[in-house]
């Protein structure tokens, strides 16, 4: 499942919970890149639990919306991620390294509020 909303102004709170399908990602996508419009220098709380990974169908949504996510890079600034896997954690920390001008923190899922923390002292 994944769901995306505003957690406070200029902050998107992006969920991941299990399986994702190729409706759950095409909405998700599509509610991320609408919530993002208007978004500058913005940061988002990213939790990731029991993942898995997307299936084939879900896969070509996410790429057919790939330029519209590649536009999104340049809104946010900091990102920090929840997760309960070591290995997303560290792909994550990776990933802040290889965008410039993004920077991406992990935490675990008991360190929400270090998590907010960091995205609200820019």
């Amino acid at each position: 499942m994944m769901t995306i909303d505003s957690k406070e102004p200029n902050m998107i709170a992006l969920n991941i919970d299990g399986e994702i399908t190729s409706e759950s990602m095409a909405v998700g996508l599509d509610e991320l890149i609408r919530l993002s419009e208007n978004i500058e220098n913005g940061t988002m709380l990213y939790t990731i639990r029991n993942f898995q990974f997307p299936g084939l169908s879900a896969l070509a949504v996410e790429f057919r919306k790939l330029p519209g996510l590649l536009s999104l890079l340049r809104k946010f600034d900091r990102i920090a991620v929840l997760a309960d896997a070591g290995w997303i954690k560290t792909g994550s920390e990776i990933e802040g390294k290889l965008i410039p001008g993004l920077e991406i923190r992990a935490f675990g899922l008991d360190e929400e509020e270090q998590a907010l923390a960091f995205l609200r002292n820019s």
